[in-house]
C-alpha cells in the first residue's frame, strides 16, 4: 500500500510539471502545531535536513508552531539528524507523575518537566540555531489580550470561550482575545504577509529563545502560559497552533536581503512605544516567489486550532498557490496502530503504562521510513499522476 500523498497549488504544480523539484527550489518549510502526530515526520524531517536541502545554499525559511516549532528549531543545529533521532527518543518517552485518582498530570508538573527537557536539549547550543548560515528560524505564539493577558482560574477559561465564540464568527475577530507572535532570526523578515490576523514580529535572541519555545508547545489547560518574555509585549503567551494550527498563511518570499534589513529595522521599534516588535498596523510583507515544502500529518492545512470543527475554513485558498503538502493517506494510516496517528489521547488511553504508549509510538514512527522511500522515488523520477490538487 502506498503510505505518501502529495497535494500542490496551482503555481507550485505547474512549477513540477516543467522543472520537478529541486533543493534550491524551495524557500519555506512550515511545521505545524499537532503534538504526537508530529512524530510520524520524524523520518521526513531527517531526509530533508540532514539529505536532500544541503545539496543547495540559499535561504530557506522556518516557520513551525508547537511541536512544529521544536521540529524547526532542532532543524538548525549542527549534526541535526542527530538532533532528531533524540527529539523523537526524549518526545517518545516523556513521562509524568499522575495525581492520585487522576488522569492526567497537572498542568504546572507538566510545564516544570518540559521546561527541563527544552534545557536539557537545547542547552549551550542555542548560539547553533540563531547563527545558522542559512535557515531563517520563525517560532509562532499565540499573546493573550485583556482577560486573557494573565493567567487566571476562571478569567482563562471565559477568555478561551470568548475566543472560541468570536472564531466561529469571523477569524480575525479572535483577534480581540488573542494575537500572533512570531520570534524570528534576527534580522529575517516574516515569509508570509500579516494581513489576515493581528500580528506582531519579535527578534529571537539568547534571552528569549527557551521561553518563546515553551510557549509556542504551551497547550492551554495543559501547560501553564509562558509570561512576560524578554524583549517581547508583557502578557502571557500559549500554544501557536491556537492562532496557527496549521500555519494556512500567505507565503512569500523576500525579494531581496533590503526586505530583511527592513524587518530587522522594523522589529526595533514599535508604535505602541516598546522595542523588539512590530505591530500589524504596519504588517511585514514578502514577495512572491520558491515552493512552500510542507511535510505535514495531513493534507488539509487548517488555520487555527479552533478551527478544527468548522470545516469550511479547511478549504485551501489562493495563500497556499505554492505550497506541496506531503502527508500520509489515511489508508496506510489505518494500519498503525490503534488505526491512527500518535495523539495527545494516547496519554489517557495508556495511563501509566508509558511503555505500551512509547512502543505504539514507536511502531508508528518506523514504519513512516515509508513516506521517505516514497518521496526519495517521486524526485527521482516525478511522476504528475501522483500529485493532487490542494
Amino acid at each position: 500500500m502506498k503510505a505518501l500523498r502529495i497535494h500542490a497549488g496551482p503555481r507550485a504544480r505547474q512549477h513540477l510539471e516543467q522543472q520537478g523539484l529541486q533543493p534550491a527550489d524551495v524557500g519555506v518549510i512550515p511545521a505545524a502545531a499537532g503534538g504526537p502526530k508530529g512524530l510520524i515526520l520524524g523520518p521526513m524531517d531527517r531526509f530533508i535536513f540532514g539529505e536532500w536541502l544541503p545539496r543547495s545554499d540559499q535561504p530557506v525559511h522556518l516557520v513551525g508552531a508547537s511541536i512544529g516549532a521544536w521540529r524547526m528549531a532542532t532543524a538548525c543545529l549542527q549534526q541535526s539528524v542527530a538532533a532528531f533521532e533524540r527529539l523523537e527518543h526524549d518526545y517518545i518517552h516523556q513521562d509524568y507523575e499522575l495525581p492520585p485518582g487522576k488522569k492526567r498530570p497537572t498542568a504546572a508538573h507538566v510545564s516544570e518537566r518540559f521546561g527541563q527537557n527544552l534545557e536539557a536539549f537545547y542547552g549551550g547550543r542555542v548560539q547553533e540555531v540563531l547563527s545558522h548560515p542559512r535557515y531563517r528560524l520563525h517560532i509562532v505564539t499565540s499573546r493573550g489580550r485583556h482577560v486573557l493577558g494573565r493567567e487566571h482560574a476562571l478569567g482563562t477559561p471565559l477568555g478561551y470561550l470568548g475566543a472560541f465564540v468570536t472564531n466561529t464568527v469571523h477569524r480575525k475577530a479572535m483577534g480581540a482575545w488573542l494575537e500572533r507572535v512570531v520570534f524570528s532570526s534576527s534580522g529575517a523578515a516574516l515569509p508570509f504577509a500579516t494581513t489576515d490576523y493581528r500580528t506582531r514580529q519579535v527578534g529571537l535572541s539568547a534571552d528569549n529563545f527557551m521561553q518563546a519555545l515553551q510557549a509556542s508547545c504551551s497547550i492551554p489547560f495543559v501547560l501553564q502560559a509562558v509570561h512576560n518574555i524578554p524583549g517581547a509585549p508583557r502578557g502571557a503567551y500559549w500554544d501557536g497552533g491556537i492562532t496557527d494550527y496549521h500555519l494556512h498563511l500567505a507565503y512569500g518570499l523576500p525579494n531581496s536581503g533590503a526586505s530583511e534589513l527592513i524587518a530587522a529595522q522594523a522589529m526595533s521599534t514599535s508604535a505602541s512605544g516598546g522595542k523588539g516588535f512590530k505591530t500589524a498596523s504596519e504588517p511585514l510583507r514578502a514577495g512572491a516567489g520558491g515552493i512552500v515544502l510542507y511535510p505535514h500529518f495531513q493534507h488539509r492545512v487548517v488555520p487555527g486550532w479552533l478551527d478544527k470543527g468548522l470545516k469550511w475554513r479547511h478549504k485551501a485558498t489562493s495563500a497556499l498557490d505554492n505550497m506541496v503538502v506531503l502527508s500520509p493517506d489515511p489508508d496506510w494510516v489505518r494500519r498503525l496502530p490503534n488505526a491512527k496517528l500518535p495523539d495527545r489521547n494516547d496519554f489517557t488511553h495508556y495511563g501509566t503504562d508509558s511503555r505500551a504508549r512509547a512502543q505504539a509510538w514507536l511502531t508508528a514512527t518506523r514504519a513512516s521510513q515509508q513516506l521517505v522511500d516514497e518521496w526519495r522515488e517521486w524526485l527521482e523520477r516525478p511522476d504528475m499522476g501522483a500529485v493532487q490538487p490542494l
